[in-house]
């Protein structure tokens, strides 16, 4: 068994989608470790703010069919198949990590946003902090401790969801 890091976003009716997105990453992969949901101004583009989340699952299931499944639940939620990089989203599903492979095919992982995205180092770090970066080899509490956190404003809302109730610190 692998385990996996995803990270969850949505600005298009935001609690509907997270909450699909969770619903459908649950019954792929079965228990999901999950962060705080975050609200996040939108990245690269002027847009409304996002909601955004990591979890944690482990399956069996090889790297290939992780991402075709994840795209998957992304066009089930209504992303286009041609949808810009920036641009509002009705759910985005990223793989973080598989593991601690590094690779550039199928996707390209440890995913570059960790250590330049608030919305997913804080609550990537949250889950995991003790894991350490596969390339960097730092622990994520320490990236998250050293990141600038003035570059990105990032706040911790109160989320529920049917499967667990999220923590709220």
């Amino acid at each position: 068994m692998t385990t996996i890091y995803i990270s969850l976003g949505s600005n298009i009716e935001r609690e509907r989608h997270i909450r699909a997105g969770l619903d459908a990453l649950h019954a792929e992969f079965g228990p999901l470790a999950v962060s705080r949901v975050f609200e996040s101004e939108a990245v690269g583009f002027n847009g409304r703010p996002f909601y955004n989340l990591v979890v944690a699952a482990r399956t069996n299931m090889p790297l290939a069919s992780v991402c075709q499944r994840l795209r998957a639940m992304e066009f089930a939620n209504g992303r286009e198949p041609d949808a810009k990089k920036f641009a509002p989203r009705t759910l985005d599903l990223d793989l973080l990590l598989y593991g601690d492979l590094v690779c550039e095919e199928p996707v390209a992982l440890p995913r570059g946003e960790i250590l330049t995205n608030a919305f997913v180092l804080w609550p990537l770090a949250e889950l995991a902090p003790e894991l350490c970066h596969p390339v960097d080899g730092r622990p994520f509490g320490e990236l998250w401790l050293a990141y600038d956190k003035a570059s990105q404003r990032l706040n911790p809302i109160p989320f529920h969801w049917e499967a667990c109730e999220l923590q709220h610190h």
